[in-house]
């Protein structure tokens, strides 16, 4: 059935360790397990009702008489159905013998099945009886019509969803024999839990715990990539910074070469400057010297 994705843990590991915990504690799962077992079937059941009752609104209403005549064709369509499905599965099963054992078994149904057919079709207009007359599975809520087939029925009965709801309601007549006492068992062990100030934790308040534990790890996780995203931001723009920096530095080390460039092209001209101010006035210095010279010797 689409029940959806099970909201429980399925752990080959945690089984393990649920299996050791128990044989020192009794959680008291069955119990549990029969409330969910017994709230499954009760909507199947309502299920069924509520089909019956459409299928009475909507199909011709027939006499008793021919109303008794369609089950039994019906109550035989599904030994068939059913005979047919296990004799495939021993089949299946290397069970050689046992299936053929079935098959005659079949075989006998069906001569059964034909004369049932003969008498509800002779108590009938033709015209009502070629209309399908449906009727609902008590086990699983599926509708079937008395014209199906051998084929049809066999897929039915030997199908997962009819299997499965006879492998639960099996399951539910055993746990029930035994769950008036396990509640008792359960409320003594809560009382005495209780008068030990200790607190009792059941199966559902585990599943609860397991959720939010669940719900915190999904919230945990969200964080730690909130963090990473945050921490990879932080990274980029520190990397960022860091290479404006070495820009900044690389330009301000071309701009000190510059200036180192210019003011040592500064100084080199007017060195060259003074060297030849300094060539200029040493010939003049020259005719000074050779003038005063002469005037000393005409004195």
């Amino acid at each position: 059935m689409d029940l959806g994705e099970c909201p429980k843990i399925h752990d080959l590991a945690l089984r393990a360790d649920y299996e050791i915990a128990s044989k020192t504690k009794d959680y008291f799962y069955d119990i549990d397990a029969t409330e969910h077992l017994e709230a499954f079937i009760a909507d199947c059941d309502r299920r069924t009702t509520a089909a019956k009752q459409r299928l009475a609104e909507t199909q011709e209403e027939l006499s008793a008489e021919v109303t008794e005549k369609a089950n039994a064709v019906h109550e035989l369509a599904e030994q068939i159905g059913q005979k047919l499905a296990r004799a495939e599965a021993l089949g299946e099963e290397g069970m050689v013998e046992e299936s053929v054992k079935l098959m005659g078994e079949i075989d006998e149904l069906r001569k059964k099945k034909a004369i049932a057919e003969q008498d509800y079709r002779n108590s009938m207009p033709a015209s009502s009886y070629q209309q399908q007359k449906l009727r609902v599975c008590e086990v699983c809520s599926a509708y079937l019509g008395i014209h199906d087939n051998d084929r049809r029925l066999a897929d039915h009965f030997g199908g997962k969803l009819h299997l499965g709801f006879i492998t639960i309601r099996e399951k539910l007549t055993e746990l029930k024999k035994t769950v008036d006492k396990r509640r008792e068992e359960r409320g003594a062990s809560e009382r005495e839990r209780s008068s030990g100030r200790r607190h009792y934790v059941g199966g559902r308040e585990l599943d609860r715990r397991a959720r939010r534990h669940r719900e915190s790890a999904r919230d945990r996780d969200g964080r730690h990539k909130d963090d990473r995203e945050r921490g990879d931001k932080e990274r980029d723009r520190t990397e960022k910074d860091r290479d404006r920096g070495d820009k900044e530095r690389d330009r301000e080390r071309e701009r000190d070469r510059k200036r180192s460039r210019s003011r040592s092209r500064s100084r080199h001209e007017n060195s060259r400057e003074r060297s030849r101010g300094h060539d200029t006035r040493e010939p003049r210095r020259s005719r000074s010297h050779r003038s005063s010279s002469r005037d000393h010797r005409r004195d």
